[in-house]
C-alpha cells in the first residue's frame, strides 16, 4: 500500500478502534484487536474458565462471535461504512484446545450494500496454530443515516 492509501486509512482506523472499545461484549469475553488493515481483521481471545464448555474446549458461542465480530470489522474497513452482520455459515472444524483462539477475517468482496467475507479460527496450543473453524458471511453495509442512529459505526 502506499503512504496515501495508509493516510486515508487512518481516520477509519482510529474510528473502528474507538467504537470497538464500545462494545460491552468485546469486553466481557476479553477480546483484543490485534490487527486491522484495509479488508482484513484480527481478533483474539485468551483461554478463560468462563469460556469454557464442559469439556475445557473453547466454547463454540466463543467462537462464533469471534467470526461475528471480525468478519464485520473487516468489512467496515472497506470503505469506512459502517456494517451489520447479515448471515454467516460457520464450520467447526475441530475442538478448540488451547491457550489463546485468533480470528483472522478478510474482505472477499466489498460492496455497497452486502460486502463477503471470510474468516478462519485458530486455536494456539504449546505456540503451535491449529485451524479449528472456518466460516463465509454476508454483512450488510449501512448508509450514513442509519449509522448516526446506531452510535456504532464500525462492528
Amino acid at each position: 500500500m502506499t503512504e496515501t492509501a495508509d493516510a486515508e486509512f487512518a481516520p477509519i482506523e482510529a474510528r473502528i478502534r474507538e467504537n470497538v472499545g464500545l462494545q460491552g461484549f468485546m469486553r466481557l469475553v476479553g477480546g483484543e484487536l490485534s490487527e486491522l488493515s484495509r479488508g482484513t481483521c484480527t481478533i483474539a481471545i485468551d483461554r478463560r474458565p468462563e469460556l469454557l464448555q464442559q469439556h475445557g474446549f473453547f466454547h463454540g458461542g466463543v467462537t462464533a462471535f469471534l467470526v461475528d465480530n471480525a468478519t464485520t470489522i473487516a468489512a467496515a474497513t472497506s470503505r469506512g461504512q459502517a456494517a451489520l452482520t447479515a448471515e454467516y455459515k460457520l464450520n467447526l472444524l475441530s475442538p478448540a484446545v488451547g491457550e489463546r483462539l485468533i480470528c483472522r477475517a478478510r474482505v472477499i468482496k466489498p460492496g455497497r450494500q452486502v460486502s463477503v467475507v471470510a474468516a478462519d479460527v485458530f486455536c494456539v496450543n504449546d505456540g503451535v496454530e491449529k485451524h479449528t473453524a472456518t466460516a463465509l458471511a454476508s454483512i450488510a453495509m449501512l448508509s450514513e443515516d442509519v449509522a448516526t442512529k446506531t452510535k456504532s459505526p464500525a462492528a
